[in-house]
């Protein structure tokens, strides 16, 4: 089988591909690659805009997976116009052309973003979304976009994830647990500022097994599934990292409780991820912050901007802006350039 990963060299698909390759399939990758490239070798790899591509460029595979976009709240509340390009219009046209390429299944990146703030609920997969937030919105606007797309010739898999933590070869310290054990290793404070509320985590092992299950589902199936490790108050999770760097490396660490309201409040079941796909998760706060004690030495710049997305988002954002008033400046209105 030959599959396409669309974004495949961010923090998830550097996980992600290797177990594919491990596996026997065949992958390329999709990328503009902001954060590098952390990839195997064999992998085939195009520096290309989703929207560049054709019907003719995805004819050559059976699924292509959706993994591109912006990743996260900040990044979509900086730039909420390209937020709403990236993350609801590039699955979608994506969807549509492999479609059209006769792709097989077509695998999408969601988030349990979509449920915005339910009151002490285990939402499913039928309950409903209220995100008012750019984010939420736009991978929802995503993913009902590539559902509609769903026939019997056409496969389509939205894994609606929480938030993922864990290490990566493109490493991110601007998730939960990640963010956690980052403070705690800079500052010896791990900083809560709403201990209350829940939030769905998703081990990065765990990410990638359920996205191997998606792309190995028989093709008869389609759906949304939500994605999660566990569910935990975000006060759980400070403990627990708190209480696995003390048992792991000896290290006394602080907590600073605040009480900081929060509009985005939930937790899911995955029960029909277990029962459809065969995903059933092995991590726990604890393994994830094992698993990031055991590679610190990898990513012990705490500091490298490389490790937040937002801040990789923004430094590009400025230098596509001083390119564009060169370009200005070079070429005033009334003259043309040069291509």
């Amino acid at each position: 089988m030959k599959i396409l990963v669309a974004g495949g060299a961010g923090y998830l698909g550097s996980v992600l591909i290797p177990k594919l390759l491990e596996r026997g399939y065949k992958v390329d990758v999709v990328d503009l690659f902001w954060f590098g490239n952390h990839l195997p070798r064999t992998v085939g790899t195009l520096n290309k805009d989703i929207f560049q591509l054709t019907v003719e460029d995805l004819e050559p595979y059976d699924q292509v997976v959706f993994m591109a976009g912006l990743s996260n709240d900040p990044m979509a509340e900086f730039s909420p116009a390209k937020n709403f390009v990236f993350n609801a219009a590039a699955p979608a046209y994506l969807g549509y052309i492999a479609k059209i390429a006769k792709v097989k299944r077509y695998v999408y990146a969601s988030s349990c973003s979509v449920y915005g703030y339910t009151e002490n609920e285990l939402f499913d997969e039928t309950r409903p979304v209220s995100s008012s937030y750019p984010y939420g919105i736009s991978k929802l606007q995503g993913e009902q976009a590539v559902m509609q797309l769903v026939d019997d010739n056409f496969s389509v898999v939205s894994l609606r994830k929480g938030t993922v933590s864990g290490y990566s070869p493109r490493m991110r310290l601007d998730l939960i647990i990640n963010t956690m054990f980052k403070s705690a290793m800079k500052d010896g404070v791990i900083m809560v500022n709403n201990p209350s509320i829940w939030r769905p985590l998703l081990g990065i092992e765990d990410a990638a097994t359920a996205y191997i299950r998606a792309i190995e589902a028989n093709q008869s199936i389609s759906g949304i599934f939500n994605i999660a490790s566990g569910n935990y108050t975000v006060g759980e999770v400070a403990d627990l990292v708190k209480g696995a760097i003390r048992e792991r490396m000896n290290l006394q660490v602080n907590l600073d409780i605040k009480h900081i309201q929060d509009f985005r409040n939930y937790k899911v079941s995955t029960q029909k991820a277990a029962n459809v796909l065969s995903f059933h998760p092995t991590s726990d706060v604890k393994s994830i912050v094992y698993d990031l004690v055991d590679n610190f030495k990898k990513f012990q710049d705490l500091d490298n901007p490389a490790y937040s997305n937002i801040m990789t988002f923004k430094k590009i954002e400025r230098a596509i802006d001083i390119h564009d008033m060169q370009s200005t400046l070079a070429h005033p209105v009334g003259q043309t350039a040069t291509v």
